[in-house]
Order: structure tokens, then C-alpha cells, then sequence
């Protein structure tokens, strides 16, 4: 590794806020052998600045209370769909328009189920198959994790 690690304030101010307007507890900003993590531990934020090595090891960020527990999946009626990233979840194209779906819907596969913006960009959340909505898991305009449980299909 060369070169000394300079941290950037203004990027520091910048992913801070991102974690305030979204709700999200954790992000990562990552330029060749240089990253910055920013963690929301409670009402703070944690900088953390580690150089990319693989002999170095990062403790795990403190986190903040879990958001809302997924169900048991012996409880799960259905194959969740899960959200790919984090980010905030979308229920229909604009505000006051038509949800996408809503329980007892039937959908095909590819349609959109929802959106989830992350960094401004949104990403449509597709069926993977055919079938029924079971269950929407997410409210509009709600923060959403990695792995979580958006929708339901019967």
C-alpha cells in the first residue's frame, strides 16, 4: 500500500447524512485500497477508516436495535422475496399513484413487485416466478436491509 490515507471531511459529511435521510445504520465507501465506513451507533455516528488489507482484521460495527424481526421460516406461508440491497422500499412508481402490488394479487414472473432506491438509483424488485401475493412485508417509503423479507408469494 502507498501513500498515506487522507480523509475527505466533505465525503465523511456526505455519507452521514445518506445514513440520516435514510434511516440505514451502516455505509461503505470504497475507492481502490481506501474505504471509509460510516456507522449510526444509537444517536452518533462512528467513522471508521480502515486500509483494504487482508492481515488487517475490522471489528464488526456496533449496531443500533434490530429493525423488525422476519418471521420464523417454518412460519413463512410462501417463498419470501428478499430485498438485494439496502435501501428505502418504493410500493408504486410515484407518490399517489397505484401500488404495484398488494396481498392477493397474482403476478408472472419479471413483473414489479416494488422498488428499492439505493444512492438514488431505483431498482425494480422483480418476481422470480409466477404466483400469488401473499404478503406485502414493507411499508412504503420504509427503510429497508440486505436479505429482508419485501414480499410474500404463494
Amino acid at each position: 500500500m502507498s501513500g498515506k490515507f487522507v480523509v475527505d471531511s466533505k465525503s465523511v459529511r456526505g455519507l452521514a447524512k445518506i445514513l440520516q435521510d435514510t434511516g440505514l445504520t451502516e455505509i461503505e465507501y470504497q475507492v481502490g485500497e481506501q474505504r471509509i465506513r460510516v456507522v449510526r451507533a444509537a444517536s452518533q455516528e462512528m467513522v471508521q477508516t480502515v486500509p483494504q488489507a487482508p492481515a488487517i482484521a475490522v471489528p464488526p460495527p456496533v449496531q443500533a436495535a434490530t429493525p423488525a424481526t422476519q418471521p420464523e421460516p417454518a412460519a413463512i406461508k410462501g417463498e419470501p422475496v428478499a430485498s438485494p440491497m439496502v435501501g428505502t422500499a418504493y410500493l408504486s412508481p410515484e407518490l399517489g399513484a397505484a401500488l404495484f402490488v398488494k396481498a392477493g394479487d397474482a403476478v408472472k414472473k419479471g413483473d414489479t413487485l416494488l422498488i428499492v432506491e439505493a444512492m438514488k438509483v431505483m431498482n425494480p424488485i422483480r418476481a422470480p416466478r409466477d404466483g400469488k401475493v401473499v404478503e406485502v412485508c414493507v411499508q412504503d417509503s420504509s427503510p429497508v436491509e440486505y436479505g429482508e423479507h419485501l414480499v410474500i408469494l404463494e
